[in-house]
């Protein structure tokens, strides 16, 4: 099993940018997809960006297309998440995690595992 553990939130105005990064050790981190999701307060936690295990496919939810751009560097065994042009509606906890599966893009909650704690990402207006 793979520990994950994210850093980079804070606080920022709206259209400013924030650089998440997740630390993984534990379970072989480049043989799987890694993705980032959110959860806001009282909202159901929400897919933002998956990248494929060589880093040569991502895939984003419609409301970040465009600002928020998903990499990783498997030498470090870390993920990162850029996020531009940021708007009061990302505000949110962010999370990192490991896709179940060897194989295939997920986008489901249910097809992570091993998350982090998560980092706050506020934006004000």
């Amino acid at each position: 099993q793979v520990q994950l553990v994210e850093s980079g939130g804070g606080l920022v105005q709206a259209g400013g940018s924030l650089r998440l990064s997740c630390a993984a050790s534990g379970r072989t981190f480049s043989s799987y997809a890694m993705g980032w999701f959110r959860q806001a307060r009282g909202k159901e936690r929400e897919f933002v960006a998956v990248i494929s295990r060589s880093g040569g496919t991502t895939y984003y939810a419609n409301s970040v297309k465009g600002r928020f751009t998903i990499s990783r560097d498997n030498a470090k065994d870390r993920v990162y998440l850029q996020m531009n042009s940021l708007k009061p509606e990302d505000t949110a906890v962010y999370y990192c995690s490991q896709q179940k599966y060897y194989s295939g893009l997920y986008s489901r909650v249910a097809d992570f595992g091993s998350w982090g704690q998560g980092t706050q990402v506020t934006v004000s207006s």
